[in-house]
């Protein structure tokens, strides 16, 4: 058995031991959560006269969200059923009485779960946002009816060097706003110079905003005109709403839009710490991979049951689904900085299981270098 598992046969082994299991892990809990699903909103379709085309795309499309979401917990558990076989098996006692140290199944583990992180971060930004999004159309569009176009947001503010812009109603898809009320602040800051409101307003990024049945006050001297069309150097684009509606989750956005949306709304003044949050748990929830792995390290150490493993194991990944929601709020709230709010729940959850890897890590490693110093000594 040594022989034939030697570190470099060995890889090759666990490898293609964990894919296995991986693949049928993940295979049961995506039909177990399409079931779901499907119990859940075939009454929906069905009111909707949806046909099963229709139905069957919205699945397929939805399906790379779901791998996204599940992973985690998929990579946990075929990890833990892995090792507690090769343990039941006497495989894991058979090595380590070979000279192959916990240290190894750490080092190959960690590698390897970062490679997946680093996967399930470039799927979940790039296939799964465009099939979250082709769900949610076919959920607003076919089912519930509603045109994404003809979307309304209410009560915007805006803010742009001098000018504060604050709309009653803004319409992204049509780059139009209603209710406008324009401030104009001095360039010291001293008071404002002019205040300008409109009935309704076009905005495009190349002429700024044109104002339709415009009266403009200047409080300095007392003086009011009205202008049946009145343009305002503004650069502030419409587009960005297109994207953050109050009713979406920030996290449904790809990296590189969210990161541009972060950019133009701190440019115009607005609060941004949730977003930012929403941008590093991409990264954070990506990287929970690696915390599954050490759970599942940390957890073999404890127990060779598979049962009990796979029970705390699942414990241990709602803990931290909790602890990753609370730093997210603390991260939308400010108690937190964003980078150490999204982070929080991986920081917490690899704390652990690294102290406890790291007590029974230690002390083998100590007992090793002790035998070859006994060994060294006696010859």
């Amino acid at each position: 058995m040594i022989k034939r598992l030697l570190p470099g046969h060995l890889s090759g082994y666990v490898l293609k031991q964990n894919l296995f299991l991986m693949c049928v892990t993940l295979g049961v809990g995506t039909g177990i959560y399409l079931l779901s699903d499907l119990f859940d909103r075939l009454d929906d379709f069905i009111e909707a006269g949806l046909g099963f085309g229709t139905i069957l795309r919205y699945f397929i499309v939805k399906m790379p969200l779901i791998f996204s979401q599940i992973l985690p917990a998929v990579f946990l558990i075929s990890m833990i059923i892995q090792l507690c076989v090769m343990a039941r098996s006497k495989e894991m006692l058979a090595l380590r009485t070979g000279g192959l140290s916990l240290a190894w199944f750490l080092r190959f583990f960690v590698i390897y779960a970062i490679i997946w992180s680093l996967g399930q971060l470039l799927f979940s930004q790039v296939i799964g946002v465009y099939g979250e999004q082709e769900a949610f159309r076919i959920w607003k569009e076919d089912v519930r009816k509603s045109q994404l176009d003809k979307r309304v947001l209410h009560n915007i503010w805006l803010k742009e060097g001098n000018f504060v812009v604050e709309a009653k109603e803004v319409m992204p898809f049509a780059n139009k706003a209603k209710g406008i009320t324009v401030y104009e602040f001095a360039d010291d800051n001293s008071g404002i110079e002019r205040v300008i409101t409109s009935d309704s307003a076009e905005v495009s990024s190349k002429y700024g905003w044109k104002l339709e049945n415009a009266v403009e006050l200047s409080p300095n001297r007392f003086a009011s005109r009205k202008h049946p069309i009145f343009t305002m150097p503004i650069n502030l684009d419409l587009e960005v709403f297109k994207v953050v509606d109050p009713g979406i989750d920030p996290a449904q956005l790809p990296m590189w839009q969210l990161d541009k949306v972060i950019k133009q709304l701190d440019k115009s003044g607005s609060n941004v710490d949730r977003l930012v949050t929403a941008w590093h748990s991409k990264w954070a929830y990506a990287f929970s991979l690696l915390s599954m792995a050490l759970v599942s390290l940390a957890l073999v150490t404890f127990s060779e049951n598979i049962y009990l493993n796979i029970g705390l194991g699942l414990a241990l990944t709602f803990a931290y689904y909790a602890l990753f929601m609370v730093g997210a709020s603390a991260g939308d709230s400010g108690l937190l900085p964003p980078v150490i709010a999204a982070w929080f729940g991986n920081i917490v959850i690899n704390t652990l299981a690294l102290v406890r890897i790291g007590w029974v890590l230690i002390p083998e490693s100590f007992g090793k270098y002790y035998t070859m110093l006994k060994a060294r000594n006696l010859n």
